[in-house]
């Protein structure tokens, strides 16, 4: 076994890995005399105890669930995309024994309704979405997780309602800047996976390529419907070929799912044509300060090709506070053994926070 210990704020860390790089079930924290043990094993399956439908405006309705333990604390996990919905799988990195689960999908995604529908759907509506999901709830405060635009949306969240938010798990840390939408759409990614960019770029003519994020946008917004699903394919496949370090043919197929697809396409097309709806590049920068006091963790994968380890190391130095993580063999996705296992001792790590009174 080989172990790497490094030393931050007078604590010492140790991370063990096996010789293929898997990590070890547990991780070793020592604070003093304190030795305590974290578990980094994803959960065992388990289903929901209560699920319904939020009518949040004229037009929308979301889809939520509840599982683990209906007196637990209370977490709420955004999904990623925009669009991408969520699956039973999410649940898993949460104690069901601690934690009271909420998943829901945004809208548009998912099992909310109407399906893949870009009509009153801002990064703003949605964060009014989440607060009405937790009245609805009648949850006074809850921890926030969230990966890939989930981060940013549990950012952006956290920001306007930081009194509701008793901890954070970030992972794949994307703030919508315009340097990270070029990098991944407009051919900087390419240079990493140029196989899998070919056909992304080729379904747009030449004379469109100064800006592929507009050229998708005219074609999933056509009055054609074959047009928006072979847009909506070419767009899903991008990105699920780019989201692991080693590439996952069972992601990928997903990208000919046409009702993933188009809403997956479709609505993370439109924030991104939007810039997410803020009204500055460097907007979840500049407001850190309204978050640095809550309990947080971050996980990102050293080798993320769609949001590369630029922002979360940015967000790292604006919030030196926050705890940071970066997984030595990772790439993006939530599901690879590196980051699974360190998101779970994320939120064990504030479990334990809350079982303490801290």
């Amino acid at each position: 076994m080989g172990n790497l210990v490094w030393r931050k704020n007078s604590e010492f860390r140790t991370q063990s890995f096996g010789y293929k790089g898997e990590p070890e079930l547990i991780d070793l924290m020592e604070s003093g005399k304190e030795s305590l043990e974290l578990n980094r094993n994803l959960y065992p399956q388990v289903e929901p105890y209560s699920t319904g439908f939020l009518k949040v405006s004229d037009i929308h309705t979301i889809y939520w669930e509840q599982s683990g333990n209906p007196d637990g604390h209370p977490v709420v996990f955004l999904h990623g995309g925009p669009g991408g919905g969520t699956a039973p799988s999410n649940r898993r990195f949460f104690d069901p024994d601690f934690y009271r689960i909420i998943l829901f999908d945004q809208r548009g995604a998912g099992k909310s309704t109407p399906h893949a529908c870009l009509v009153e759907n801002t990064t703003w509506d949605l964060i009014d979405d989440i607060e009405k999901l937790r009245k609805h709830l009648e949850i006074p405060e809850w921890q926030v997780f969230g990966g890939s635009w989930g981060s940013t949306l549990a950012l952006a969240y956290s920001q306007s309602h930081p009194d509701k938010v008793t901890g954070l798990v970030l992972r794949g840390i994307f703030l919508l800047r315009k340097k990270e939408i070029d990098w991944f759409y407009e051919g900087g990614a390419a240079a990493i996976f140029p196989d899998a960019w070919e056909p992304f770029r080729d379904l747009i003519p030449e004379n469109e390529r100064s800006c592929f994020i507009d050229a998708y946008s005219k074609r999933l917004n056509s009055d054609d419907m074959e047009t928006q699903y072979a847009a909506a394919r070419a767009w899903t496949k991008w990105e699920m070929m780019t989201a692991h370090l080693l590439q996952n043919e069972e992601n990928i197929k997903r990208g000919d799912d046409d009702k993933f697809s188009l809403a997956f396409a479709r609505i993370e097309n439109h924030y991104f044509v939007n810039k997410g709806f803020f009204t500055s590049d460097s907007f979840l920068l500049d407001n850190v300060d309204k978050i640095r006091h809550i309990n947080t963790k971050i996980v990102q994968g050293r080798y993320d090709v769609c949001c590369p380890m630029m922002s979360a190391w940015d967000l790292h130095k604006a919030w030196p506070e926050a705890d940071f993580k970066v997984v030595p063999n990772a790439g993006h996705s939530a599901n690879e053994p590196g980051i699974a296992a360190e998101l779970v001792a994320a939120n064990e790590k504030l479990k334990n926070l809350v079982k303490n009174g801290r």
